[in-house]
């Protein structure tokens, strides 16, 4: 799960951790009102898109206003508009939201993350006196120019982590205090809220000389969320893909891609096979959707309704291997997503395990165009054949 930059400072705040004020809206109306305020105490301002997203300077989701109308005038434009970054893809995303701040001073910029390494088993700092825009390109052509220490989950970060830190990152010595305390109060944020993710960058300093982080990212453990229901009330639907929205509600592992063939598979290891195979035989998946090894016939069938509601799918494949999951329940959760559903492209079923007599059985006997396939190879070319290529 991710969240707005606003909501980011926020929570940073509630931490100590040094961050901008700002005032986030949703009208134009209320950017006006807020336009106004702000400018009474701060020369300039930077109106900033707020969408989940890097790379939204570069796609001008990122302005700067010396005055009033200039504020204005970049607020309307940039409300409701369609930004496109490299994350985003070439269809973007809409603009729902803005963050306007005060524009500060930049004497120098910093990139500071914490985020869990799974082949380490920990988590690891990562940081570079080369924050900014461009940090994906210094990761690129001067590697040497990143750090990264990898923290104990059990003795945690200590002060002489932070203080190394500092000194591999060149934080002036009047402000390594100041950098150690709001590294700490970062590693405290991310343990207490099971975050998989906490980025700064830029971390600045500012005019004022002061430690600053006026831009942050985070991402949260899907499978902690339930213990923190104030970081659930953060989430934004609008931001996210609706079928994988839809998917998440009914408890299915889902995400969405760009191909034509749909998969429904039960296991994460078998479903990305059953992508690759489609893959090899010239098809184009267009989804990873995981049923789990225990689903209900309600739950394939919700599956099935998520796949058929992609207007790029022109043929469905079913690949079950039955262990728990049982190959009769999920002819059952077909059969009733067809009743639901105008099923108008190819379906090729391929089933094999536990009830698998049963499963074939209870297909046969409907009414259903069902291609049934003889292992998963077979599969993978009828569904090639009848969905095509994906080009």
């Amino acid at each position: 799960m991710k969240i707005h930059e606003y909501q980011a400072k926020e929570l940073l705040a509630q931490y100590a951790i040094p961050t901008q004020d700002g005032i986030c809206v949703s009208s134009f109306e209320e950017a006006k009102s807020a336009i106004d305020e702000l400018f009474k105490t701060n020369p300039k301002l930077v109106i900033k898109a707020q969408i989940h997203s890097g790379g939204r300077g570069k796609g001008g989701g990122v302005k700067l206003a010396s005055n009033q109308a200039e504020g204005y005038e970049i607020a309307k434009n940039m409300l409701g508009m369609q930004l496109i970054t490299k994350q985003t893809g070439s269809e973007g995303k809409r603009v729902n939201k803005i963050l306007i701040t005060d524009a500060v001073v930049i004497k120098k910029e910093y990139y500071i993350c914490i985020m869990m390494e799974g082949s380490l088993g920990c988590p690891v700092i990562v940081a570079s006196a080369e924050g900014g825009t461009e940090i994906e390109e210094v990761a690129h052509d001067n590697p040497d120019a990143i750090i990264t220490m990898p923290i104990s989950p059990i003795a945690g970060l200590k002060e002489f982590h932070a203080r190394n830190i500092a000194k591999m990152i060149n934080i002036p010595t009047e402000l390594v205090k100041d950098f150690v305390a709001m590294l700490k109060n970062m590693y405290r944020l991310f343990i207490e809220k099971d975050c998989s993710m906490l980025e700064i960058n830029p971390l600045i300093i500012d005019g004022k000389n002061q430690l600053n982080a006026i831009d942050a990212k985070f991402g949260f453990d899907e499978n902690a969320l339930f213990r923190h229901p104030d970081i659930v009330a953060m989430r934004d639907i609008e931001e996210e893909d609706a079928k994988e929205a839809e998917a998440a509600e009914s408890g299915l592992s889902y995400v969405s891609l760009d191909g034509n063939i749909g998969c429904m598979v039960n296991g994460a290891g078998l479903a990305m096979a059953t992508m690759d195979i489609i893959k090899a035989y010239g098809g184009q998946p267009a989804n990873f959707l995981d049923v789990g090894g225990t689903a209900s016939a309600s739950k394939v069938a919700a599956a099935f309704k998520i796949l058929l509601s992609d207007k790029n799918v022109k043929c469905i494949l079913v690949n079950i291997f039955g262990g728990i999951m049982k190959c009769d329940v999920i002819a059952e959760g077909i059969l009733t997503a067809a009743k639901e559903v105008n099923l108008s492209v190819p379906l090729v079923v391929r089933l094999d395990g536990t009830n698998v007599k049963e499963g074939k059985a209870i297909l046969a006997k409907s009414d259903l165009k069902i291609i049934a396939a003889d292992g998963l190879e077979d599969a993978a070319k009828l569904a090639v054949k009848h969905g095509g290529n994906g080009k």
